[in-house]
């Protein structure tokens, strides 16, 4: 399965969320997409409302089925509660910290940078999104990138202290993983329990 790249208020519309960012218009249509989303649906069973929470997070976070399954084994095998460890290891990666500090306006285009070899991690380039971030990491802007007009338009009005967890040092344009957040801290709607249970049954 390729990464997704049709249009995002379709899947928004279909969760009923903005699971792209508060900043993107889930639209005027409060149903879901296609010819028949204004009409009563059958309720969902079981099964169905967890693999949808599944593919919530999944989307929100821009990553691939085998990509989602390799991190709830390894929140699984952790010391910790698992829902709260996968949402743990997935605010850790470099494309989400990337957004978190305001760098890139959406985690799609957070990971573009990435690639692009833009970013910086602790002084060195790295083009790897999936990279994990640990405490004390510092994540910033290469130098010679700085002055992009995408970098400095996302960057313009970002309240940096949004995030407990994350430090911002505009000078520099970099900013400090300083801790794993809590699950409070995070913002996503997404109902950890429920991928879990899907991927115990």
């Amino acid at each position: 399965m390729a990464r997704y790249i049709g249009p995002k208020s379709k899947i928004a519309r279909k969760f009923g969320e903005p699971i792209f960012g508060p900043d993107k218009v889930l639209s005027k249509k409060n149903y879901a997409p296609g010819m028949h989303g204004n009409n009563r649906r059958r309720k969902s069973s079981e099964y169905g409302i967890m693999l949808a929470e599944k593919q919530k997070a999944k989307y929100t976070y821009g990553v691939l089925e085998r990509q989602f399954r390799n991190l709830f084994e390894k929140a699984d095998s952790s010391h910790g509660i698992t829902g709260e460890v996968l949402l743990q290891l997935l605010e850790s990666r470099l494309d989400n910290i990337v957004y978190r500090l305001g760098i890139a306006p959406t985690r799609a285009a957070a990971r573009q940078l990435v690639s692009h070899c833009h970013i910086v991690v602790d002084g060195k380039v790295c083009n790897v999104a999936s990279r994990h971030i640990k405490p004390g990491q510092i994540v910033g802007v290469r130098e010679r990138s700085k002055s992009l007009e995408v970098i400095e338009n996302s960057l313009a009005g970002i309240n940096h202290s949004k995030y407990s967890w994350l430090e911002w040092d505009e000078s520099a344009k970099a900013g400090k993983f300083l801790n794993v957040p809590e699950r409070a801290e995070i913002p996503e709607n997404i109902k950890e329990q429920l991928i879990v249970e899907l991927y115990s049954k």
